[in-house]
């Protein structure tokens, strides 16, 4: 019997949730330079893969300065994680912002505000907490956040360690949520107001444990 395509797909998230598996995973190896996966829905943005001599990354130009973004992997609700890397320099006391969020646009999203030094979890364009972070210029920066159901609402929480350093195992901030998540997809997210690109990588969604 034939499974058309999108139930096969359907089918097979429900497989990869059961068993832990990642439900979305792109380090853009596999992607030609210059192109974007067709798997991915730019909002605003001139994204890009791009290489250098450690491999291929998601690019963002350093202009126009404004807050650009696409979305990636399946749309889920809570009970999901979703992380990726980052990489940003500063211009003077010009610094960009950059987040990996959940649920769609107007979903919960874990942003890197270098100009404030500050770690946020924001639900669409409204900050709901901040912690003292010490962003290091010039170097890749992980990201994480998970939204998932609490005993009373819903948590959402983040973290934040240098690139190529083991995931640390405590969350670095957290917020308690009274209202159900949207539904969407993960994302990523960039503000070039430094002048400069910013670069993406390793982006993975999963079940949140």
């Amino acid at each position: 019997m034939r499974v058309f395509p999108l139930l096969s797909f359907l089918l097979g998230l429900g497989s990869a949730a059961a068993l832990g598996q990642p439900l979305y995973k792109n380090d853009f190896e596999s992607v030609e330079v210059g192109a974007l996966p067709a798997d991915m829905l730019v909002t605003a943005g001139a994204f890009a893969v791009k290489q250098d001599k450690d491999g291929k990354f998601l690019e963002l130009p350093g202009e126009p300065l404004d807050t650009f973004g696409l979305l990636f992997g399946p749309a889920q609700k809570a009970g999901v994680a979703a992380s990726a890397r980052f990489f940003g320099t500063k211009t003077g006391r010009k610094f960009s912002t950059f987040g990996v969020s959940v649920g769609g646009i107007g979903g919960y999203r874990l942003q890197v505000s270098p100009g404030k030094k500050m770690l946020e979890i924001y639900q669409g364009d409204e900050a709901r907490q901040s912690v003292a972070f010490d962003w290091v210029d010039g170097a890749w920066t992980s990201l994480r956040i998970e939204v998932r159901k609490a005993a009373e609402g819903w948590l959402v929480q983040g973290k934040a360690w240098p690139g190529g350093k083991p995931e640390p195992a405590a969350w670095t901030i957290s917020w308690q949520a009274t209202e159900e998540p949207p539904a969407g997809r993960a994302g990523i997210w960039g503000s070039p107001y430094s002048g400069t690109p910013i670069r993406f990588d390793d982006l993975l969604l999963e079940p949140a444990p």
